[in-house]
């Protein structure tokens, strides 16, 4: 696992073996994560989603605490992943960082609860699975708007963008700041103790 430059956030480039079958590879392996993080990860759903090319989903977040972590990988196509700190009061606020995950490397993404997530889908048919440290619940659930100029993320050019309603709607970062919407990173701090995890 290597970590990223925002806290919380790990890259993980697993084996893959391959023969005139196929391959092979394991692409979450709780201990390991627990060895990065310093806890494990409380699997409480597990998402899939299909993508056409262009397709651009999030930047999504949720309250903290619960919060939501999450483990991501590319199962066909490729997808730029991006990950927000969106932790009020974090060294790296508002700093983002991109990762490629295709069906390739097998790469996969772990994001701590109060990192904002997202991704483009770089091919069609890009079929993104994600597990979720909790459940989906509206009430707890909130965006920004992924082309918020504050924010500055490089999306691949000559690739137009396509957002949900209710990504297009979402707010930009100083507006959900300003709404206190966005997670302290007081808060995350607290909460990753509690799951065992150094602060």
């Amino acid at each position: 696992m290597d970590p990223l430059g925002i806290k919380g956030t790990y890259s993980i480039t697993p084996r893959v073996h391959g023969d005139q079958r196929g391959s092979f590879h394991e692409w979450f392996r709780d201990d390991a994560l627990r060895a990065a993080t310093g806890h494990g990860f409380g699997l409480a759903q597990a998402n899939c989603s299909v993508s056409a090319k262009g397709v651009l989903r999030g930047v999504h977040f949720a309250d903290v605490p619960p919060g939501q972590a999450k483990y991501v990988t590319c199962l066909r196509g490729a997808i730029l992943d991006v990950v927000v700190d969106l932790r009020v009061g974090s060294p790296t606020f508002a700093q983002w960082e991109a990762v490629r995950l295709d069906d390739e490397s097998r790469r996969c993404l772990y994001v701590a609860e109060g990192v904002g997530h997202a991704f483009m889908a770089l091919t069609d048919d890009a079929t993104v699975v994600y597990l979720c440290s909790e459940p989906y619940a509206p009430g707890r659930e909130h965006g920004v708007h992924p082309l918020d100029p504050e924010i500055g993320i490089e999306w691949p050019e000559g690739i137009e963008p396509v957002l949900s309603d209710k990504d297009a709607q979402a707010p930009t970062l100083d507006e959900a700041r300003r709404a206190g919407l966005l997670p302290s990173y007081q808060d995350c701090l607290d909460h990753y103790a509690k799951l065992g995890l150094p602060g």
